[in-house]
C-alpha cells in the first residue's frame, strides 16, 4: 500500500507541537505559582483531577453506556437506545464530562484543598487541570502522530492497515483518513490545535474559580450546579457536531469554544476573584 510521505515541514510542525503542548503547560504552571506565591501542589491537585475524574472515572462508564464495543462488551438496549437517538447521544456526551469535571473539582476544594482559601486557588487548580488535559490528550496525541508519520515514511504503515482490514475493517477508512492529514499537515491545523487548547484552558481556569467559590461561600453554592450546565452545554454542542445534527467547521468550533472559554473565564474572574479582597 502506497501513501503520501509526510515532508520534512510537517514532522518539524508536529515536533513543534509536542514542545508546546507538553512545556508550555508546565511553564506557565511554573510562572504563576512564583509569582503569586502559590503551593505548586495546588497545580499537581488539578492536574489529578482531572486524571481521576476524566480518564479514570468518566470515560470507563461513559464507554460502557454509551460505547459498550469499546470495552469489549456486548452492545445493550441502554447503548442502543442511546445511538438511536442524536441528541440524546449528545446530550449525554456533553453530560458525562460536566458531572464529572465538575464533581472533581468540588471534591479537590472540599477535601485536600480545603484549607487552602485564598483567591489564587481556583485559578492554580484550573491551571493544574486545563494544563493536564492539554499534555494528556494533544501531547500524547502528536507524539503518537509522529510515530505514524516515520511508519508512513519507512513504508511500515501499510502494515498496520492490513492488521486493521484483518482485525477491525470498520477502522480502515480512519486509518487512511490519518495519513492523509498527516501528509498534509500545517501550519494553520497547529495554530488551530493551540488556540482551541487556549480557550479550553481559559474554560476550566474560569470553570474551577466557579467551584472554588461554589466551596467558599455556602451562599454561593449555586455555582456549582452552574458550572455543570455551562460545561455540559458546551460538549453537548460538540457532540451535536460528532452525531451530525449539525455540521460545524473547525472555525466555527473554536468560536464556539471561545465564547464559552472566554464567557466562564471573564465572568469569573470579574465578578468572583476580583471582588475577593484579600
Amino acid at each position: 500500500m502506497e501513501f503520501a510521505k509526510v515532508g520534512n515541514a510537517q514532522m518539524g510542525l508536529m515536533v513543534l507541537g509536542v514542545l508546546i503542548f507538553l512545556f508550555v503547560p508546565v511553564i506557565i504552571a511554573i510562572i504563576w505559582t512564583v509569582k503569586k506565591k502559590e503551593r505548586f501542589t495546588t497545580v499537581l491537585i488539578g492536574a489529578a483531577t482531572f486524571l481521576l475524574f476524566a480518564i479514570i472515572l468518566e470515560k470507563p462508564l461513559q464507554n460502557i453506556l454509551v460505547f459498550p464495543g469499546q470495552m469489549g462488551l456486548p452492545e445493550h438496549a441502554a447503548a442502543k437506545f442511546i445511538n438511536a437517538r442524536p441528541v440524546l447521544w449528545a446530550l449525554i456526551v456533553g453530560l458525562f464530562p460536566g458531572v464529572f469535571e465538575e464533581t472533581g473539582r468540588l471534591v479537590a476544594f472540599k477535601t485536600v484543598l480545603r484549607n487552602r482559601k485564598n483567591r489564587e486557588t481556583g485559578i492554580s487548580h484550573g491551571i493544574g487541570h486545563g494544563g493536564f488535559e492539554v499534555m494528556f490528550v494533544l501531547g500524547v496525541t502528536y507524539i503518537t502522530n509522529i510515530s505514524y508519520a516515520v511508519m508512513i515514511n519507512t513504508g511500515a504503515f501499510g502494515n498496520l492497515i492490513a492488521q486493521m482490514a484483518a482485525q477491525a475493517p470498520d477502522q480502515v477508512e480512519q486509518g487512511y483518513a490519518v495519513a492523509a492529514q498527516l501528509a498534509a499537515f500545517s501550519v494553520g491545523d497547529l495554530a488551530l490545535g493551540v488556540l482551541e487548547r487556549i480557550f479550553a484552558v481559559m474554560f476550566h481556569i474560569g470553570a474551577s474559580m466557579l467551584v472554588f467559590y461554589a466551596c467558599k461561600d455556602k451562599k454561593k453554592f449555586w455555582l456549582y450546579p452552574v458550572a455543570i450546565l455551562i460545561h455540559t452545554a458546551m460538549d453537548g454542542v460538540m457532540g451535536l457536531n460528532m452525531a451530525g445534527v449539525i455540521e460545524l467547521t473547525p472555525v466555527m468550533t473554536e468560536i464556539i469554544v471561545a465564547v464559552f472559554g472566554f464567557a466562564v473565564f471573564f465572568g469569573a474572574y470579574f465578578l468572583l476573584y476580583r471582588k475577593d479582597k484579600k
